[in-house]
């Protein structure tokens, strides 16, 4: 049986990953040129020949789980002096990476392994060369600047030659989730960790002792929920008694809405407050949420 070497990154698209390529090659680092520009999930990692597939299989199932999300890069970064190592810095995508290097490395699939280092995602931009050289490509890369939605990663073998050839790509599966602002949020998969984590709905940050209007809330996805409808009859009432978002009190009235959260479900006992009456035509009703925390 024979072995390979493979590895698993995120590819720096273009044309970022050519520009660094060149930059490292200029560096007087020779590896640059067999070696494309990438975020590295996986390290170098020998296996059997008949191993691959498997691997391939459990890439595939960790891509399922995967969303989309933004990487970005600035400014420099070095390992030294315990490896001579300098790097433009991953400063947006960093946590995302970090769920996937774990789960490419995790004890139950095909390539367990364990780190020398904890894992800090970085682009190499030079790599054992001269002190000199190094400083340079710290200085030179100070200010350097890249962003781009990063959509899946891919499995790569390292020839014979020396040389990483890309075997296959992974794409996420699963779909953007953008808020209002614009910004990404949804996590690479439900039960991690992920700087999206905090940047639920702006319902999930208003009081929780107060339900805006007396609307249906609905689960959109965990951690968040948004309104859907007004709730101000029985049947609307049954409507979101049944789909487990509220439970309804006396007289029909909504009594308990359900917001699930991560990682349980917060109850929150909410009691119906009179409405304040309009005085007159084009009057306002005070500002007041009709319903109030117990």
């Amino acid at each position: 049986m024979g072995t390979v070497t493979i590895g698993v990154s995120i590819a720096v698209p273009e044309p970022h990953g050519s520009r660094l390529q060149q930059l490292r090659a200029g560096f007087g680092d020779a590896a640059a040129h067999g070696i494309p520009t990438h975020v590295t999930l996986l390290p170098p990692t020998e296996i059997g020949d008949t191993d691959l597939a498997a691997v391939e299989a459990h890439l595939s199932e960790i891509a399922a789980a995967a969303r989309p999300f933004p990487m970005r890069l600035s400014g420099t970064g070095t390992f030294r002096p315990l490896t001579p190592v300098v790097f433009v810095q991953v400063v947006e995508g960093g946590a995302a990476c970090a769920w996937l290097q774990k789960q490419v490395r995790d004890g139950s699939g095909p390539v367990p392994r364990e780190l020398q280092f904890p894992y800090h995602p970085h682009v190499t931009v030079a790599h054992g060369i001269e002190e000199a050289a190094m400083d340079r490509a710290y200085e030179d890369l100070a200010d350097y600047e890249a962003a781009w939605p990063c959509t899946g990663f891919a499995l790569y073998e390292q020839g014979a030659d020396g040389v990483w050839r890309k075997l296959r790509e992974f794409p996420s599966v699963r779909r953007w989730c953008r808020r209002r602002a614009g910004a990404w949020t949804g996590d690479p998969s439900p039960p991690t960790e992920h700087p999206a984590d905090s940047q639920t709905g702006s319902r999930r940050n208003s009081p929780r002792g107060r339900c805006r209007s007396a609307d249906i809330t609905t689960r959109s996805v965990p951690g968040t929920h948004t309104v859907s409808a007004r709730r101000r009859s029985p049947s609307s009432t049954a409507v979101a008694t049944a789909s487990g978002v509220v439970a309804s009190g006396a007289s029909g009235s909504p009594a308990v809405i359900l917001v699930r959260t991560n990682p349980g479900r917060t109850t929150m006992t909410c009691t119906p407050c009179r409405r304040a009456r309009r005085r007159g035509p084009g009057r306002r009703r005070p500002g007041r949420p009709c319903w109030s925390r117990r």
